[in-house]
Order: C-alpha cells, then structure tokens, then sequence
C-alpha cells in the first residue's frame, strides 16, 4: 500500500497511520469526534444550541461549552471576533423531516430538506456565529420507485 493510503479498518484491529516512507504510528481504534464550534458569546450560543434540544454546559474555567444530543457531542469554543471562522458538521438522522418541523416549533430558522442527488434528504441550520448543522436522512422511495 503506497504512503497515505487509506484502507477500511477491520473492527478491534489497531490502525498504522504511515507518516512517511520509513516510519509509521500506531493510532489505535477512533472512538468518536466532536467538531470545535468558534462562537462569540457562550451564553448565546448554549441557549440556541439548547433550543435545538441538546444537553449544554459551560465549562468551569470559561470560555468552552459543550452541547450534546443522542450520542454526539458539538464543543463550543469562545473566540475574539475577528477570529471567529465557521464550522459545519453533518448529522444523519433517522427522518430529516421530522427534525426540521421540530427545530421549527422552536423557534429556529431551518433550511428545509430537500432531496439530493446523491440520495440524502438534507436541511440545515445556521448558529449564531454562522456555523452550520446539516441534517439528513435517506430519500424515500415510492412504490412507483420500486418498480
């Protein structure tokens, strides 16, 4: 396999990530990952963020959030103005629908799904400090579809 090439894991098996032509480290099994949102001001953004229904909290020494929903973990990081980029993070859902009519009951701006090429019926949402959650889940197919 040529240097940074990538192959699909075998479960419990622990990855060789090749960093150069003569060596190689050990990264053991990825657990999970959680995006870094930059936002402006915490307490704005662990109301909204509470507002699309996730568990929030702030951490003790300033600064950093945390939102966290059915499993996954959104980090919220306080950054100067001028600095604050924009972040994304998917999340595939089991009915894209669904969630947007929820989202919407809250009070939230959403991007309804629409279906995609690709096969996803995808929306989206966009923080205060212009991050964005798309949100998706498998295009429905009919009965007609099927034939």
């Amino acid at each position: 396999m040529a240097v940074g090439a990538i192959r699909q894991p075998t479960p419990g098996v622990t990855l060789i990530l090749k960093v150069g032509p003569w060596e190689s480290l050990a990264v053991g099994d990825v657990k999970r990952i959680a995006p870094i949102f930059a936002v402006r001001d915490l307490d704005r953004a662990i109301a909204h963020y509470e507002r699309l229904g996730f568990a929030t909290r702030a951490y003790v020494g300033g600064g950093y959030g945390f939102a966290t929903r059915d499993g996954i973990e959104i980090h919220l990081g306080v950054v100067r103005a001028a600095d604050c980029g924009t972040s994304g993070a998917y999340l595939f859902v089991e009915d894209a629908d669904e969630l947007a009519a929820t989202w919407r009951a809250a009070g939230i701006d959403v991007h309804p799904p629409e279906d995609t090429e690709w096969g996803q019926h995808e929306g989206a949402v966009v923080d205060p400090d212009g991050n964005v959650i798309r949100f998706g889940s498998p295009v429905r197919t009919t009965a007609s579809d099927d034939r």
